[in-house]
């Protein structure tokens, strides 16, 4: 069995797995129009929608997926005949799958080539067909299956296990699944990429002295070192901490967006000692580094965020 990874689609799930599809897994499809097959029918692809966590997003899972597929008849063996019961040659096509009918059109006749509506374009019908599949070779059955998802997948993306699909006919292989997967959003974190972001409260009087403070990460918490006279919106970059990078090898970064709080409902005594702050402070306390512009591009930013 293989699986690959491919990237974000729009999905549209009426086009696998579905009645449809169950429909053209029994009865196949080129009945009709000017071509017909030539050889055994492949099945049909299914597709399945699974959800999970970003922690198991980061570090890979194994999901079961329940699904209907067509599978071979085992009763039969796929041949659609009873067991023990011959075989024998279409008469209404000769054994060749095919019928042709001519149409007379004002350009001429026109030859059409259909597949044979007694044997379904096998060539070949079973004297007694098989009771489990009533001489279709094959049969609608619910499928289990454990699915590996990779570390770093990201929602939209689908992984794809070659031959678990719906069965083909004898001769022919069975089509493909697909599995769809949708990572839940976390409260804490946003995702961009292999990096997450993260918006960190710090009181305004540590963020002016500065101090170690708990950041949350995929894995727990990490401690990070402020500077005195942090700014909100600052961003303090945690090297290593993001999502790992799917069949790259390295891992993203954890970006902590810093969201300075002002205190709010002061008491008495609070309120006396921001006093006697504010009567302390100077134009050098209160000087930025930062131009106008800058400010005005991060305030910006920050909003369309």
């Amino acid at each position: 069995m293989t699986a690959t990874v491919t990237k974000a689609y729009a999905p549209n799930f009426d086009s696998f797995g579905s009645i449809g599809d169950l429909f053209e897994a029994f009865f196949g499809g080129g009945v009709g129009g000017f071509g017909a097959r030539t050889g055994p029918m492949a099945g049909g692809d299914v597709a399945v929608a699974v959800e999970i966590d970003l922690l198991q997003a980061a570090d890979g899972a194994t999901v079961e997926v329940v699904y209907e597929a067509i599978e071979r008849c085992e009763h039969c063996h796929g041949n659609g005949a009873e067991p023990g019961t011959a075989i024998r040659t279409c008469e209404r096509c000769g054994g060749s799958g095919q019928l042709q009918t001519a149409t007379r059109t004002p350009f001429g006749q026109m030859l059409r080539t259909v597949a044979c509506d007694v044997c379904d374009g096998d060539g070949r019908v079973p004297e007694q067909p098989c009771r489990e599949c009533r001489g279709r070779g094959r049969r609608a059955a619910q499928h289990k299956l454990d699915v590996d998802v990779p570390a770093g997948i990201a929602s939209g993306q689908r992984i794809r296990l070659t031959g678990r699909g719906h069965a083909g006919e004898p001769g022919a292989p069975s089509g493909d699944l697909y599995v769809l997967v949708r990572v839940r959003d976390d409260s804490r974190f946003v995702r961009e990429g292999d990096d997450l972001i993260t918006a960190l409260d710090v009181a305004a009087p540590l963020a002016a002295l500065g101090g170690a403070v708990d950041v949350p990460t995929l894995q727990g918490s990490a401690e990070v070192e402020l500077d005195p006279g942090t700014q909100p919106g600052e961003i303090v970059t945690l090297r290593g901490e993001g999502m790992p990078s799917l069949g790259r090898g390295r891992r993203g970064n954890l970006r902590v967006v810093v969201n300075v709080v002002i205190p709010r409902r002061l008491n008495a005594e609070q309120r006396e000692l921001l006093e006697q702050l504010k009567e302390t402070l100077t134009e050098e306390n209160l000087r930025s580094d930062e131009s106008i512009f800058a400010k005005l591009r991060r305030a910006l930013g920050s909003q369309a965020a």
